[in-house]
């Protein structure tokens, strides 16, 4: 029988106004994630992301001491990042960090390896943008060695080489769950198969259904590799409120406020309200009603044939107490929902 699938939700940790519209400080939005996982645990979903920026619009550039606090204050939702940008880190350490966060939740951490959308922790912390490419295949090919929890030999080109080391602490129990974070890149969707390990679709703009050529490549790839597919995942920004009406009134004007200023950075023109609902209508954007978001992400999990699916709801720079409320709404309305759909369509 297969699994039922799985929900959950990211957050960037955007930098979010207080009561008096002023942005709040990082050191309290980075309090607020650990609210808004508590409440996720609660309300029964299955993951939450926490993404890495080293950036002033994003709190949170330290994901895994941000899950350290998560872990000690939850019980059974799954820990993980959205993503690591593991080519400006070190492969060993980020497998000690994830490894410590794994003891401390007793096995609930999960990574979700990319290279990023953003290059500032490239000069932060002293590397090249012309090795781009081939910082993430090296460095993904060692983290791959120290998944099997023995002694590694691996030699590289961007670090020095390793001989019969042990990495502490091992991981109690099983395997670190790891996933490959892809945003459109063939090569990606490859290299995740040819690791053997799952694959999460960033899917931020556009119909989610023009990823199947992805899904569709994952699952060849894998057939050339003789072994069976992997968990295939999505992540999408949205929001969840009462009504279609209030969800698209409270959000859009933080959501341009957002797309606007990564636009000024990227040569993207401003975003119209137009462009907006028609992202919502016919595109990647996951907002509404607790029946419209449910719709939207079962259609998606059909049409992709998922494992997973996590709402971004950081999408700009909604308050902590919509926040909640959205994060409410999809654990006690949106995921009963999907999971009824889901199962309709198995009958």
């Amino acid at each position: 029988m297969n699994k039922p699938l799985e929900l959950g939700v990211d957050t960037f940790g955007d930098i979010t106004a207080g009561p008096d519209d002023k942005p709040l400080p990082a050191a309290q939005v980075i309090r607020n994630i650990v609210d808004e996982a508590i409440l996720a645990d609660e309300m029964g979903l299955d993951f939450i992301g926490v993404g890495e920026h080293h950036r002033p619009d994003f709190a949170v550039s330290a994901p895994e001491v941000v899950l350290a606090g998560i872990a000690t204050r939850t019980k059974r939702i799954h820990l993980g990042t959205a993503v690591t940008v593991l080519s400006s880190d070190d492969p060993i350490r980020v497998f000690q960090r994830f490894s410590t966060v794994n003891a401390l939740s007793n096995g609930r951490a999960e990574v979700i390896l990319g290279r990023g959308s953003f290059t500032e922790s490239f000069p932060l912390f002293g590397f090249e943008l012309s090795q781009y490419e081939e910082l993430f295949e090296d460095k993904i090919d060692l983290f791959a060695k120290l998944l099997t929890n023995e002694p590694v030999t691996w030699q590289g080109k961007t670090r020095p080489p390793l001989t019969n080391q042990r990495v502490y602490p091992p991981i109690e129990s099983g395997r670190l769950k790891t996933w490959i974070g892809v945003g459109g890149s063939p090569e990606s969707v490859v290299r995740a198969a040819h690791y053997d390990l799952p694959l999460m679709l960033a899917i931020i703009g556009g119909d989610p259904r023009r990823f199947r050529p992805y899904v569709d490549l994952y699952h060849r790839a894998y057939t050339q590799f003789g072994r069976p597919v992997r968990e295939i995942g999505v992540h999408s920004p949205g929001f969840v409120c009462d009504t279609d009406e209030m969800a698209r009134e409270q959000l859009f004007p933080v959501y341009k406020t957002f797309r606007d200023r990564i636009g000024r950075e990227r040569g993207w023109p401003p975003m119209g309200r137009d462009e907006f609902v028609a992202e919502i209508e016919h595109g990647a954007l996951f907002v509404g009603s607790p029946e419209t978001v449910a719709r939207k992400i079962a259609a998606t999990a059909k049409a992709l044939g998922l494992s997973r699916f996590d709402l971004k709801y950081s999408a700009g720079a909604l308050s902590h107490e919509k926040i909640m409320h959205c994060i409410e709404l999809y654990g006690r309305k949106v995921i009963p929902m999907v999971r009824e759909m889901m199962a309709e369509a198995k009958v």
